[in-house]
Formats: structure tokens, sequence, C-alpha cells
């Protein structure tokens, strides 16, 4: 069920969709006033559609490998995004490496988590790295999506210690808490019109976001 004039949001995956389930538990507590719209996988039978389901939302699938390119793919997907008329797109675990022709389409408009404290560690494998790096503090970044694959400008980031005999699988789950919080809120962000997309860099409440994004721990709890 949709509101009028709510902002409204298309969410990708491909997988659990364990981010998509944080958005539906923040529209339903209020702390994020928006609808989500539909759910898309480019996979059957991944559990993030079951969620979406579950929630009531239309959720479907737009299958890569019926495409003969990425091209041809990717105007596909535009144009079922673009059916929904979002606000905004929410890229929650899309494995797909998108065209430019279909990012300039939602210049702006279109977000994506990637588990690490970019610019470090763009692609895959990004715990595994930073332990092996000998790093001290992992994390969690939220950014507007361009061309460069997560090189777009940062919206907000989260760290977590990298604590002594983790593995990879302990800092992923330990940094998907903070995911958990810090995605749902930079779509807030940008529903409320305190966030936007100005000249390749991003805004909030008028004020230029520096290179890293707003940092999660000057969050002041709200009571």
């Amino acid at each position: 069920m949709t509101t009028k004039n709510r902002p409204r949001l298309v969410v990708l995956l491909s997988g659990s969709g364990s981010n998509l389930q944080a958005f539906i538990d923040a529209t339903k507590s209020g702390a994020l006033n928006a609808d989500i719209v539909a759910v898309i996988s480019n996979k059957t039978s991944v559990m993030g559609l079951e969620r979406g389901k579950n929630a009531g939302i239309a959720s479907e699938v737009v299958d890569h490998r019926e495409f003969i390119d990425r091209e041809n793919f990717d105007h596909a997907l535009a144009e079922r995004i673009e059916s929904y008329k979002p606000d905004l797109v929410i890229l929650a675990g899309f494995m797909r490496i998108l065209t430019p022709g279909f990012v300039h389409r939602f210049t702006g408009r279109i977000m994506n988590i990637h588990p690490s404290l970019l610019p470090k560690y763009p692609g895959l494998h990004t715990h595994q790295r930073a332990i092996e790096a000998g790093d001290t503090t992992a994390g969690a970044t939220v950014h507007f999506v361009t061309s460069e694959l997560d090189g777009g400008p940062a919206i907000i980031q989260a760290e977590v210690p990298v604590l002594p005999g983790d593995n990879e699988d302990a800092l992923a789950k330990r940094v998907l808490v903070q995911e958990h919080q810090i995605y749902p809120l930079a779509a807030r962000w940008f529903c409320e019109g305190r966030l936007y997309f100005n000249n390749g860099r991003p805004q909030l409440d008028g004020k230029q976001l520096p290179d890293a994004g707003f940092p999660f721990s000057d969050i002041i709890p709200e009571h």
C-alpha cells in the first residue's frame, strides 16, 4: 500500500535482501517516511524477493541471462524501474555492473552501499582484504552511484573495529549491523529533501559533504 505524496523507492537486489529488510522495517517504524513500491531482482528464487512479497511489495525478476548484452538488459531494467515512477533507486546487493547509460538515466537519484570505507577496497572480498592489509578499522559506505564502480561520491560512512582473530565472516557481520542503520538514514535524508546531488557532489542541509561522507559516529541519537 502506498501513501499519496510520499517518496517512492524501488529496490534492486540479487540475494538475501537483508538491507531491503532494514528499509522495510524503517518504513514500518516511521524512521523512513517513504513507500517501497517495487523490488526487482536479476535472479529468480532469492530470499530478497520473498521479503518483498511478504511485505506486500510488488516483486519481480528481470533476468540478465535473457538478454544478449548488458546494454539490452540495462534498458529493459530501466524501463521496469521507470514504470514505478520512483523518486529514489536503492541498490541493495545488486550484483551487476551497470552501464553508463543506465547510470546517467538515474543520476542523482540512485544509491548503493558498499562494505568498505571507500575509496578503500572497491569491488569484492572487502573484509578479507581489510584483514590481510592489517587495517584496524573497517566499515561501510553509502554513496551516490556513478559510472565508476563503487566510485560515486560518499554520503555517509560507518566504522567498526577489526578485532584480533577476526575472520571474514565475523567482520562482515559486524559491518552489516552498521549497514542496516546508515542506508535507511541516507535515504531518509534524501526523501526529506535534505540530501541532494549537486554538480557531481552530495550536499546535506546545504553544505557539501566531505570526501568520506558524513561520519555516522557524529550522529546524535534521537530520544
